[in-house]
């Protein structure tokens, strides 16, 4: 075994939200930050060669320190801020790789600055969105190769560690549907001892930033008088700090307005650029902005389908053998599933399709023969948030993932091709 595999490996879990990153057998992740990058534009846009005789060293290393000169996460946001130089990127966008460059970036400050390791001594756990295409896998497999030298990599299907995550607090339950509402992307998949099953997989285009857009556009058609450069953090704030998720909005309508002092809170901020306070009101957006999963009308006419319909017509389309195991394992991942009660209202609105649909076979049976009623059961646990990255954590301290691995020596005979293919190891069993 090489001194590598001594070591514990480095699982990073990029989403287009947040960046987890941290060491295999750790229980949470050491960092969570922003997925931004801020580049310095002013070294970019300086011309080349424009001026006779120019400087061809001060060029040089004017590209030199453009390569050099970059933020990542909260730093990055508050450059952008302060200083109308540094420009913000977002490698990621609904959970795909968009902008190789910054994500190259990216990986280069959270290896070198956060985590402060030595790539080229350390395996490499990093995380995938489900129906990212083949060709992503062997970009990132010749940046991590290539440009960090890493002695081993395994690209993990971020459901399948969301699935392994609750498999140390209950027994190892390996089928279950994954409903993961990160900041870009909602992914309902099925996964069945381990394997995804592809062909069932539902995306939804309504995720964490949504409800965040929702929350911003509902204050600002109320008149709130929030800084316009300020409105979508604000927004963000208020998401995570007030939103719950109700249980019937008319009743939630009637309970705001017979105590608006109980529900209504109010948000006091700072303005980035003057430095004078600011306050508003944070009134029905706290349950409707969560409700958009529930009535997806209200925000958008492009997609009507709430995601407790799509959760059912995911197992619909599953292998009918699978389908009670994966009634019965709902598990809910991502920082978008951490609105309070979000797993109730969920079961809830499962279980009613279910039970309707067992009605009506039981009603066309002339009720002779009762059907056996279907366990619904949503999985929620306080880890939800960084589900992901914890399941690699987990499976990355085992000792089969270092034979799951592909190694450094491999991709140099095979060539990138070989990251297309992370077999599902046994280890998890």
């Amino acid at each position: 075994m090489d001194a590598a595999a001594s070591r514990p490996a480095v699982v990073i879990d990029n989403g287009t939200g947040y960046s987890k990153m941290g060491f295999a057998g750790n229980v949470e992740p050491c960092f969570i930050i922003p997925t931004v990058v801020a580049v310095n534009e002013s070294f970019l846009n300086q011309p080349r060669g424009s001026v006779k005789g120019s400087n061809w060293l001060a060029q040089h290393s004017a590209g030199v320190m453009a390569d050099l000169d970059f933020y990542i996460g909260e730093e990055a946001v508050s450059r952008s801020r302060s200083s109308s130089s540094y420009n913000l990127s977002h490698p990621i966008q609904h959970g795909q790789v968009e902008n190789w460059d910054a994500m190259e970036r990216f990986w280069q400050q959270c290896i070198f600055n956060y985590l402060r390791c030595d790539p080229e001594d350390h395996y490499f756990l990093l995380t995938e969105s489900p129906l990212t295409p083949p060709e992503n896998r062997e970009y990132t497999g010749e940046i991590m190769f290539e440009t960090f030298n890493v002695p081993g990599l395994y690209i993990a299907v971020q459901p399948v560690l969301a699935l392994a995550a609750g498999y140390t607090t209950s027994k190892c339950e390996m089928t279950g549907v994954v409903v993961d509402v990160g900041d870009g992307a909602t992914h309902i998949v099925p996964v069945a001892e381990g394997y995804v099953i592809g062909s069932s997989i539902k995306s939804i285009p309504i995720a964490g930033r949504d409800v965040t857009q929702f929350i911003q556009q509902l204050m600002r058609e109320r008149g709130e008088l929030i800084p316009p450069e300020d409105a979508f953090e604000v927004a963000r704030k208020v998401k995570e700090n007030y939103c719950y998720t109700c249980s019937d909005i008319v009743k939630e309508y009637n309970k705001h307005d017979k105590e608006p002092s109980k529900y209504i809170k109010q948000w006091r901020g700072i303005k980035p650029r003057t430095g004078a306070p600011f306050s508003f009101d944070v009134g029905y957006e706290r349950f409707l902005g969560p409700e958009i999963f529930f009535n997806p009308e209200i925000y958008s006419s492009d997609f009507k389908t709430p995601v407790p319909s799509v959760i059912d017509k995911c197992i619909q389309s599953a292998p009918i053998d699978t389908r009670r195991a994966l009634y019965k394992n709902i598990v809910l991942s991502g920082g978008s599933t951490m609105f309070k009660d979000f797993h109730r209202r969920i079961q809830r609105d499962v279980k009613k399709i279910v039970d309707a649909r067992l009605h009506v076979s039981d009603t066309r049976l002339g009720g002779e023969i009762k059907s056996q009623p279907v366990e619904v059961n949503v999985v929620s646990h306080p880890i939800q948030r960084f589900a992901v990255w914890f399941g690699g954590s987990v499976l990355a301290s085992t000792p089969e993932f270092y034979a799951a691995c592909h190694t450094k020596a491999e991709y140099e005979e095979y060539g990138a091709s070989i990251c297309r293919t992370n077999p599902v190891f046994k280890g998890m069993y």
